[in-house]
């Protein structure tokens, strides 16, 4: 249970960081389209690097330690860990091949997700069709784990699917004959949706695995954790995994991250200033970078935020708080999307968003009364 402090925190991360993420994401993709790739490596690079310092402990596992209790009866009790000069990797919960598998899709679904920018897809169509994965999540726990659904959660899908077919189609359409000629070519913007659709397909089956690992090897070490004060958060190992062993994959976008840091380098230049004291403070000081760097550096920085935010909740509330509160900040991210850079918002959209997030909160609601109901029985 979360006390008021960790509640304040975490939602703090998750509100504040992956907000303004989304603001910072909008701006730099709708001058580089094309800068997807780029971006998730960043994030990717700083996320590991916050995490590496935590996987590393000057301790030795805590050893069990046999003691004669009666002619025929043994107790074992762990013995205090003994400190080392040379540290070492902390004592994983999940083995290397699952997360080799988690990270082949985490990698994979999140540069389609920043690739999409490239095919002009909206960041408010971004957002609305990004909400709707519970609708695979559904499919798939249908046709692999056997799961029923209440008909509140499947009239809810129903409704969360026509909101998104209503937002996509909305952002499709020219408003006018003045302004056709800024609307993307209709195959274009389809290869955009289609690839948003991989990626909504490829974190469902993510969400599988994600679920039979935490099954088969972290849940069954949670009451041994206590005993190891060397060892860590299973969020805190899950993070840094499915971000640090994705980087060398990164190799093959080489050419493509080097070509976007060389047209990023040619936009318009800022000054930032630095402060000074003593006999330098009246001379003004300071460094001039490309201005798009500013963006890119608070898009890592609000990432690595958001990500923890997030891990943090997900690792210690129920996955229906979960869905509620990333239901909410994704509605505050579109609502911050339209009002910092405006003219994306219609009718049809907003019609749409609403369904998609109306839809949310009754499959998440009908979850619960699931769950309570099968509790009763």
């Amino acid at each position: 249970m979360l006390s008021l402090s960790d509640w304040i925190t975490t939602l703090s991360l998750v509100f504040g960081g992956c907000c303004s993420n989304a603001i910072t994401l909008e701006h730099i993709t709708s001058r580089y389209p094309n800068a997807g790739v780029l971006i998730t490596f960043f994030q990717f690079l700083i996320v590991s690097l916050y995490g590496l310092p935590k996987q590393f402990t000057f301790s030795d596992p805590p050893e069990s330690k046999h003691v004669a209790n009666g002619p025929n009866n043994t107790v074992s009790t762990p013995t205090i860990p003994r400190k080392r000069w040379i540290p070492r990797l902390k004592t994983r919960k999940v083995p290397l091949l699952p997360y080799f598998v988690q990270v082949a899709f985490f990698f994979v679904l999140s540069t389609l997700n920043n690739a999409a920018f490239a095919y002009h897809i909206p960041m408010t169509v971004h957002i609305v069709f990004r909400s709707g994965g519970m609708i695979i999540n559904m499919i798939l726990g249908w046709m692999f784990t056997k799961k029923r659904y209440t008909m509140q959660q499947v009239a809810s899908v129903l409704v969360v699917t026509a909101g998104i077919i209503m937002t996509t189609l909305s952002a499709s359409k020219p408003k006018s004959r003045a302004v056709q000629v800024d609307i993307p070519d209709g195959s274009l913007y389809a290869m955009g949706i289609s690839i948003l659709s991989l990626a909504l397909v490829l974190s469902g089956f993510l969400g599988l695995i994600q679920d039979w690992v935490f099954a088969r090897y972290v849940a069954p070490t949670q009451a041994e954790a206590a005993s190891d004060p060397a060892g860590q958060s299973s969020w805190q190992e899950h993070m840094f995994y499915l971000h640090s062993l994705a980087l060398p994959l990164f190799y093959f976008s080489k050419d493509n991250i080097s070509t976007e840091l060389m047209h990023m380098s040619s936009s318009p230049p800022v000054f930032l200033s630095l402060p000074q004291s003593g006999p330098l403070a009246p001379y003004e000081a300071g460094l001039v970078v490309p201005s798009i760097f500013v963006y890119l550096l608070l898009n890592t920085c609000t990432q690595l935020v958001c990500v923890v935010g997030v891990n943090r909740l997900t690792g210690r509330v129920s996955s229906l708080t979960v869905t509620l509160i990333l239901t909410v900040r994704k509605a505050i991210s579109l609502l911050l999307s339209v009002a910092v850079y405006g003219g994306q918002g219609n009718t049809e959209m907003w019609a749409g968003a609403g369904l998609v997030f109306i839809g949310t909160i009754g499959y998440s609601t009908g979850s619960k009364s699931k769950d309570l109901k099968e509790k009763k029985d």
